[in-house]
C-alpha cells in the first residue's frame, strides 16, 4: 500500500488521518507545524515526537521533498534561479526576486507544459506531470531555507499552466495561506493562466481574492492563434467574458499580460483594438517586452513602439505598466523558465510522457 503524502494534507485532514490510528488531535498540530513552517525533510527531524511515534508515522506517511540541483544568482539584480529536483528525478525551475516590499517567489505548478505557447521556453519539450501541493510548497520552503528569508508574495508563473493542475493548485493555495502554516495573504498571490475558460469560472466561484493574471498577448484571435495554440479552443471573446465574470464576482482587478513582440502584436492599431476589447472589464494591462529564447526568433518591441502602445492604453483610460526585467543574465525572466536547466537546453526525457 502506498504511503500518504502528508505535506499535501490540511491540518484537518491530518487530524482525520491521525484519528484513524488513535493519535490525539494535538499531535496533528505538531506535525503540521514541522511540515509547513520548518520544512522538515523526514520524521526524524520532529524532535518533540517520540522515536516510536516517528517510526509509526513513517510506516503510513511520506514527506515529499526537493533538493537544489542547481542555483544561479544574477550579477545584475541579485535574482536567484533554482533548479529543484524531486524524488522521481523530475526537475522544475523557480525564481526568487527581491523588491522594496520584500521577497517574491515564482514557482512552477507542473513539470513541463501542455499549452505550447511559442514564445515560452516552458513548453519546449512538452509535458511530464502535475506537481502535488507538497511539491509546490517544497519550492517555497527550500528557497526560504537556502536564502534564510521569508517570502511575502508568490506568483504561479513558472513552468506549467496552474489551471490545468486545478485541484492540486487549490490545495497548495489553501496550505500556504493557512494561518498555522506560512500564513501568506491570498492578496499577495498571483496566478497566471493562458485562458482555460471553464476553470476561470470555477476559480471565480471560489472567491479566493488572489490576483488572476491572464496571458492575453494579442488583441484578436488571428494573432493569438499564431502564438498560442490554446486560442484555437478558446476564442478571445470567450476568454474575456470569463475574465469579466471573475472581476465582477471577486471585485478583484484582472491583470492582462501582454508580451510585446516586434512586428507581431505591437502596433498602435493593435493597442487600440486591445483597448476596445477590454472596455468594461476591471483590469490592468501589464506589458512584457518578450524575453528571447534561443529556440525562437522573436524579438522584443523597440522603445518607440512600446512607448506608443503605453500611450494608446493610457489615453483609453487603462492602467498600464511595463514589467521590469529581472534575472536576464541567468535566463530567469518571464517566459524563460524550463523543466530542465541543462546547459545546452536539451531536456532529459526520462520520466516524461
Amino acid at each position: 500500500m502506498s504511503k500518504i503524502d502528508i505535506r499535501s494534507l490540511s491540518l484537518e485532514q491530518i487530524e482525520n488521518e491521525f484519528n484513524k490510528i488513535g493519535l490525539p488531535r494535538f499531535r496533528a498540530s505538531q506535525v503540521f507545524d514541522w511540515l509547513q513552517n520548518k520544512g522538515v525533510m523526514s520524521f526524524d527531524e520532529m524532535t518533540n515526537l517520540s522515536k516510536q511515534l516517528r517510526s509509526q508515522l513513517d510506516e503510513s506517511f511520506e514527506i515529499k521533498t526537493c533538493i537544489i540541483k542547481r542555483k544561479l544568482v544574477s550579477s545584475i539584480d541579485g535574482t536567484v534561479k533554482y533548479l529543484f529536483e524531486f524524488k522521481d528525478k523530475s526537475t522544475v525551475e523557480s525564481v526568487v526576486m527581491k523588491y522594496k516590499y520584500g521577497y517574491s517567489i515564482c514557482i512552477s505548478t507542473q513539470v513541463g507544459c501542455k499549452m505550447g505557447c511559442s514564445f515560452c521556453a516552458s513548453a519546449i519539450g512538452g509535458f511530464c506531470r502535475n506537481l502535488t501541493p507538497s511539491e509546490m510548497l517544497c519550492e517555497v520552503l527550500a528557497a526560504q531555507r537556502d536564502l534564510n528569508i521569508k517570502v511575502s508574495h508568490i506568483v504561479l508563473m513558472g513552468t506549467g499552466e496552474p489551471l490545468d493542475n486545478y485541484d492540486n493548485v487549490l490545495s497548495f493555495l489553501r496550505l500556504v495561506t493557512d494561518e498555522k502554516g506560512q500564513n501568506l495573504s491570498m492578496r499577495h498571490i498571483s496566478l497566471s493562466t493562458c485562458g482555460l475558460v471553464e476553470r476561470i469560472y470555477e476559480l471565480a466561484d471560489e472567491n479566493l481574492q488572489l490576483t488572476l493574471s491572464v496571458s492575453l498577448h494579442a488583441p484578436n484571435d488571428e494573432i493569438r492563434q499564431r502564438t498560442m495554440p490554446v486560442a484555437k479552443k478558446y476564442g478571445i471573446d470567450e476568454v474575456l467574458k470569463a475574465c469579466k465574470y471573475y472581476a465582477d464576482k471577486t471585485k478583484r482587478r484582472i491583470s492582462f499580460e501582454y508580451a510585446m513582440i516586434k512586428g507581431i502584436n505591437d502596433s498602435e492599431e493593435n493597442a487600440n483594438e486591445l483597448c476596445r476589447r477590454l472596455k468594461g472589464i476591471l483590469c490592468h494591462i501589464n506589458l512584457i517586452p518578450v524575453n528571447e529564447i534561443k529556440e525562437r526568433d522573436y524579438k522584443k518591441s523597440d522603445a518607440d513602439s512600446l512607448k506608443r502602445f503605453v500611450s494608446v492604453c493610457e489615453k483609453n483610460g487603462f492602467a498600464v505598466t511595463v514589467r521590469r526585467t529581472l534575472g536576464s543574465d541567468i535566463n530567469a525572466s518571464c517566459g524563460q523558465l524550463r523543466q530542465s536547466a541543462s546547459e545546452n537546453g536539451v531536456k532529459n526525457r526520462e520520466n516524461c510522457c
